[in-house]
């Protein structure tokens, strides 16, 4: 497999018309430069009699954001969730940190589960719209046990840094748009402070100014925590200025 040449673009910035160096999902153009890291191997996952995914390697260290690229049905979601820990794999494994993951998010200790956070593309269906923004936003941190006064302090925190005032926390989901609701899903993402973020087209559905907000506080967020960043999406724009490395899924069997 090839590797093309590129020069690499540091995160938040415009990159001009350099281009981020790019792999295919193969651990063999994947140099491992730390145990530390987020990692699928040979990951196999079918619906049915199709399969979505076929023996693919992906590796995302801490501080980096990479860049997953591919034609519509290769795979990407999936593959984000599998990373995520939300789907198994029928084949293969997950490794997080140099640790085999075994096992799904909800069935697996706390300190796993919270340190993978995934951002989907559409927030109204990863939202319960019989809560308010506040609650969706300390969710995560009410299912860990958290006391009460703890998580109103961390939720009111992030909910400021992502740009929700006190008036949006207060409503519900069918009561704000999309680019608020969205917010509220990233500050839900970072509320425990995860070494991983996935963001599955998180952007695609907002405008230019919430997707640029949203993409500055990722990248605080990366800078300050070392954090590893996946990147889906499908605007070549924002892949050039934000990924720090791109690979190349190809659909199943090519």
């Amino acid at each position: 497999m090839t590797t093309t040449d590129g020069v690499d673009v540091a995160p938040g910035t415009t990159g001009g018309t350099a281009t981020a160096p790019r792999t295919t999902c193969d651990a063999r153009t994947v140099p491992s430069t730390t145990v530390a890291a987020l990692a699928a191997h040979e990951v196999t996952v079918s619906y049915g009699r199709q399969r979505v995914l076929d023996r693919v390697d992906l590796r995302v260290d801490p501080g980096e954001t990479v860049g997953l690229h591919g034609p519509s049905g290769s795979g990407k979601s999936t593959l984000a969730r599998v990373l995520a820990l939300l789907h198994a794999p029928d084949a293969g494994h997950v490794s997080l940190d140099g640790h085999r993951v075994a096992g799904v998010r909800h069935r697996l200790p706390a300190a796993v589960r919270t340190r993978v956070a995934i951002l989907f593309q559409s927030p109204r269906a990863a939202t319960d719209p019989r809560l308010s923004l506040a609650d969706i936003v300390a969710e995560p941190l009410r299912a860990t046990g958290v006391p009460a006064e703890q998580a109103r302090a961390r939720a009111a925190e992030l909910a400021d840094l992502v740009g929700l005032t006190p008036d949006l926390l207060a409503r519900r989901p069918h009561a704000v748009s999309d680019g608020q609701l969205q917010r509220a899903c990233l500050a839900r993402a970072l509320v425990h402070r995860p070494a991983y973020l996935l963001c599955d087209e998180a952007t695609a559905m907002l405008d230019a100014s919430t997707q640029a907000h949203l993409a500055a506080v990722i990248t605080d967020y990366q800078r300050e925590h070392g954090a590893g960043v996946l990147l889906i999406t499908h605007d070549p724009a924002l892949m050039a200025r934000w990924a720090t490395r791109v690979v190349d899924l190809p659909p199943p069997g090519t």
